[in-house]
């Protein structure tokens, strides 16, 4: 696999890729006492990044700045803002810091994005300062910004547990090319939950039809099923985004899994042609006018 490594140094500044996410699997055990859900979620990395430079400061106050295609706040709203300040606050380091965040992952799609920033400025700001923080000590910290922050630090293929903190590595190579639907809509993961309405059934139905799957190292299978608890109450929600899986599937591309909470949509390809590829991504372009891009697990 020929791909660009997670860090790179540019002179006296630190590049840090932070990966997308897909969620090959979600399933919903039911309702915490604390208010959370208790997920089981097959995730792994993909080759679609947002990138974090990290750069000495010429003040003592954390500085972020955000360009790329998609809009991010550059304040304390920002996960990665968040995330460089409770670094500071846990080490008692007050460095002066640049940060500067180019955001190619939608906001509000499923894919992890600011969960992924996060991630990837705790570890660059933790190697460009010689912190010596180990990877556990860091994933405690991320859990504190966001449920999916961890994953990150790990992978590039996990089971995650309970809100998502608790990481399982799968060493098991598992290799694909997928189409990626990254429709201009932004869905609320707080109001998917809300919606959500519990089947105990069908998750111990889903259950043990991908732990055997795991068992097996048939890692292929799950995303096959599409099997997403939480894509009902998503559909239900965004009537929009449902038509459109209708009408992309109908042009034989299909079936669409639904990533995280949505809105990003993924089918797993059985060809690595690239001229198939191309034609896929022109099929959609003109029968639904949406965007198609292809992409690729990742090593790290």
């Amino acid at each position: 696999m020929n791909e660009m490594p997670q860090n790179e140094e540019l002179g006296r500044r630190l590049l840090v890729r932070a990966p997308a996410k897909i969620n090959l699997s979600l399933l919903i055990a039911g309702k915490r006492t604390d208010g959370f859900h208790e997920i089981e979620t097959l995730m792994a990395k993909i080759d679609l990044f947002d990138e974090v430079v990290i750069a000495a400061g010429s003040s003592s106050n954390i500085e972020l700045h955000c360009t790329g295609p998609h809009w991010a706040p550059t304040g304390r709203e920002n996960l990665a803002y968040r995330a460089a300040q409770l670094l500071f606050d846990k080490t008692g380091f007050r460095p002066g810091v640049r940060i500067d965040l180019k955001k190619n992952i939608p906001a509000g799609s499923g894919l992890g994005s600011a969960s992924s920033d996060a991630a990837a400025t705790l570890m660059g700001l933790n190697r460009y300062f010689d912190l010596g923080i180990d990877t556990q000590g860091l994933a405690e910290l991320g859990a504190k910004l966001g449920s999916d922050v961890p994953f990150f630090m790990y992978g590039p293929l996990a089971i995650c547990r309970g809100r998502g903190e608790r990481i399982q590595e799968l060493n098991q190579p598992f290799a694909f090319t997928a189409a990626l639907i990254t429709p201009s809509i932004s869905v609320s993961t707080e109001r998917v939950y809300k919606n959500y309405r519990h089947n105990p059934a069908l998750y111990g139905q889903l259950q043990n039809r991908i732990n055997d799957c795991i068992q097996k190292n048939s890692i292929d299978f799950p995303p096959k099923m599409c099997a997403n608890m939480l894509s009902e109450s998503c559909f239900s929600l965004e009537r929009g985004l449902a038509e459109l899986k209708r009408r992309i599937e109908s042009t034989g591309l299909g079936p669409l899994c639904l990533s995280g909470s949505g809105s990003a949509m993924f089918c797993l390809l059985e060809s690595d042609d690239v001229q198939q590829l191309k034609a896929w991504s022109n099929i959609l372009k003109q029968e639904v006018d949406c965007s198609c891009a292809i992409v690729r697990n990742i090593s790290w």
